[in-house]
């Protein structure tokens, strides 16, 4: 199939789990994850409607999607991947939405540089349901806390939680955690859910998925 016919098949998959929970099918934003792929295989589906993709790397992206965006309007770019703060002004100068927000030190250092540079992002705080060591994100119980740091104090504004849940493990009680978290937050924005898992993710209320391999095949 091509990445097209990919596309076309993901987004029907989303639409058709949405109308079984219940919700529209435009409740559900879809995230198409273009890493490690080159411009020409992203300007595919650009040329298919899709408007929203998310990238790991602040690097690999700067070398991509200043022409993609240049291209077409409308592009909502997401990074995805962790962030050091020594790459946070590129990040910032490019994306629309960062997702992993997963610390004090990058909070205040995007803070400062949004303001800096005058631009209004968007920002998601990513959690680490199953506290695995090796992964990045906020604990459970210091979500609450943190995401009223960043709006209050910082004044950042962050409209969502992320997670990633582990990969040997049912992928629904994580769901359910972060959109319990997300209530007691405030916040009506989950991103959850990826090539494997995302049709579970819409059941337990995402409201964007983040899809790669299932669009663009095996990297």
């Amino acid at each position: 199939m091509t990445v097209a016919e990919q596309l076309d098949s993901v987004v029907g998959r989303v639409a058709s789990v949405a109308r079984r929970a219940g919700r529209e099918p435009d409740s559900v934003q879809l995230v198409a994850v273009s890493k490690t792929f080159p411009a020409d295989v992203i300007r595919s589906a650009i040329a298919r409607g899709q408007r929203v993709f998310g990238e790991n790397r602040v690097q690999e992206a700067q070398q991509k999607w200043p022409h993609l965006k240049a291209e077409t309007a409308g592009i909502e770019l997401h990074l995805i991947g962790p962030l050091q703060s020594n790459k946070a002004a590129d990040a910032v100068a490019l994306f629309d939405v960062i997702e992993t927000v997963d610390r004090e030190k990058i909070a205040r250092v995007l803070s400062e540089e949004t303001k800096r540079q005058g631009r209004s992002l968007r920002f998601y705080i990513q959690v680490n349901t199953g506290l695995e060591p090796q992964k990045a994100g906020i604990a459970p119980d210091e979500t609450v806390e943190f995401v009223r740091f960043c709006n209050q104090e910082l004044g950042m504004t962050v409209e969502g939680l992320m997670c990633i849940p582990p990969a040997a493990e049912n992928p629904g009680p994580h769901f359910a955690l972060l959109a319990k978290l997300a209530a007691e937050c405030g916040l009506r924005r989950l991103s959850m859910g990826m090539s494997g898992d995302f049709e579970t993710a819409i059941e337990f209320g995402a409201t964007s998925v983040r899809v790669g391999s299932a669009i663009f095949g095996t990297r």
